[in-house]
């Protein structure tokens, strides 16, 4: 199905290009009906990644340079060449025909400047390209935190985390099961391949956004999402398991009458912490879940357990959502767990079974308090935990399952646990005179720095679309956001 997609898509590209190029793909003379690379070939000068060389063939084997790896790039990314071109490299004349791309590239961080020269001519090396691509998504601080992650390659021997990211995020294969040949050269038709990778990753949609609400009043435009957390609930223990309602019956009708309206399910959002998941008590858990979706008439459960760490947690936390999945039915059921974190093993949750019983399981990234300088910060969902996690689930969890919930309002660290404020009261301080705003590369998040008070943390728009674009990139995409009534205009603006 997914090839007949790319070949229809083929099909409408070339019926919108009416004909302007010089060769069609499917006349390659060099390019047979059986050629493994024959669908990225024909996409790729669909597309006007590449052309046609000047004889009609595509010039299948033939190894690119660094300067055509760069300009091809640009083009896949939708980068505009600079024109005129100014010198950056002592070895790329500006009237060169890869100058405006060499330079755009270099601007935008894929490639640096470390001795003055490019090597414009020079093959570009398998090694070369990862460490290209990585860079040209912005993930060069990601590759440098993990060039000590391992590799099935035994030939890797220098720019590690570069080729860690593309062949992880998938972009570059092995040349064999236990080689990578970074210093190998890349030809035309593999150099194809990569781009619709790249290409395809990118332009994936996103197939759901979640949002959790918590109140009827000041709910946003509720229209492509696909459920709704009510935040009516949380676990308690009194003897066993028991659900304590917090919200009231007609504002949490109101909200699933919103949601409903809008076309979203709505779904009886329950908190809960270690305290609440005991050994041997599965069954009487999932009863009680299940009993408060019921009396609610909600479309599903989206449970949401924090904080366990023991084996007999994870079990009973798994035994529960396999108990629910069947009384549930044709309902949803939304799991929300701890993600796999840079600090080693998370014992209470078994992510396989858990996304084998849900239909979404959603990555929660909490707070951790970290200084810089003596400085606190409190980035939110930090872009380098976003990807170790999906790296860790890469083959564990579909992809297609996973969720990642994002903090739609800002933090202010203060004493040992974070302050949370509204997107409201967030536009508010950063309309302060003395508020200077500021975004961090390494975080992908933003902040607002205040005169004798401490930073604030949230994410805003660019920092969204990054967390999707990573996600994309694993082959998932859906997004949760935490809090619906208090989110920032332009992070609903920027979902998808």
């Amino acid at each position: 199905m997914k090839r007949l997609k790319r070949a229809l898509s083929c099909l409408l590209l070339y019926a919108l290009l009416g004909g302007a190029l010089a060769v069609p793909a499917s006349a390659l003379s060099d390019v047979p009906e059986d050629f493994w690379a024959k669908e990225d070939i024909d996409r790729c000068v669909a597309l006007r990644y590449f052309y046609p060389e000047s004889d009609g063939s595509f010039g299948v084997g033939k190894e690119m340079s660094r300067a055509e790896f760069v300009v091809v790039l640009c083009r896949c990314l939708g980068w505009k060449p600079t024109s005129p071109a100014r010198a950056v490299y002592e070895d790329v004349p500006e009237k060169e025909w890869y100058a405006g791309a060499v330079e755009t590239a270099y601007h935008q961080g894929a490639i640096t400047s470390q001795d003055g020269s490019f090597r414009p001519n020079d093959p570009v090396t398998r090694s070369e390209a990862a460490s290209m691509l990585v860079r040209a998504l912005g993930y060069g601080s990601i590759a440098g935190l993990i060039q000590d992650m391992s590799l099935p390659f035994r030939d890797v021997k220098a720019n590690n985390g570069y080729i860690v990211m593309a062949y992880g995020l998938g972009l570059m294969d092995g040349a064999s099961v236990t080689a990578f040949s970074p210093g190998g050269h890349v030809t035309r038709e593999q150099a194809a391949a990569i781009l619709m990778r790249l290409h395809d990753k990118l332009h994936e949609p996103t197939t759901s956004r979640i949002g959790i609400a918590v109140a009827a009043e000041g709910l946003p435009e509720l229209a492509g999402y696909e459920a709704v957390g009510v935040a009516a609930a949380k676990l308690a223990y009194n003897g066993e398991p028991q659900v304590s309602l917090f919200m009231g019956k007609p504002e949490s009708q109101a909200i699933c009458a919103a949601a409903s309206a809008a076309g979203a399910k709505s779904l009886l959002y329950i908190t809960g912490g270690a305290y609440h998941v005991r050994e041997g008590e599965s069954e009487k858990l999932a009863e009680v879940l299940f009993q408060a979706v019921e009396e609610g008439g909600y479309d599903g459960l989206f449970l949401d357990v924090t904080g366990l760490t023991a084996v007999s947690q994870r079990d009973t936390l798994t035994a529960a959502a396999q108990t629910l999945r069947e009384k549930l039915g044709e309902r949803s059921l939304y799991i929300a767990v701890e993600a796999p974190s840079w600090k080693g093993t998370i014992f209470g949750y078994d992510y396989a079974a858990l996304g084998e019983a849900a239909d979404r399981l959603v990555l929660r990234f909490d707070y951790k308090k970290t200084t810089a300088g003596g400085q606190a910060m409190a980035p939110m969902e930090p872009l380098e935990q976003i990807y170790y996690a999906l790296n860790r689930l890469r083959g564990v969890v579909d992809a297609d399952k996973l969720t990642l919930r994002l903090t739609s309002t800002g933090s202010i660290w203060e004493g040992r646990e974070p302050e949370f404020l509204t997107g409201e009261e967030i536009a508010a301080l950063a309309a302060e005179r003395t508020t200077r705003s500021h975004y961090s590369d390494r975080y992908a998040c933003a902040y607002l720095v205040r005169e004798n008070a401490p930073d604030v943390w949230y994410l805003n728009g660019q920092a969204i679309r990054e967390r999707i674009q990573l996600a994309r990139l694993f082959g998932g995409g859906h997004l949760c956001l935490s809090d619906l009534n208090h989110t920032l205009p332009e992070v609903l603006e920027a979902m998808p």
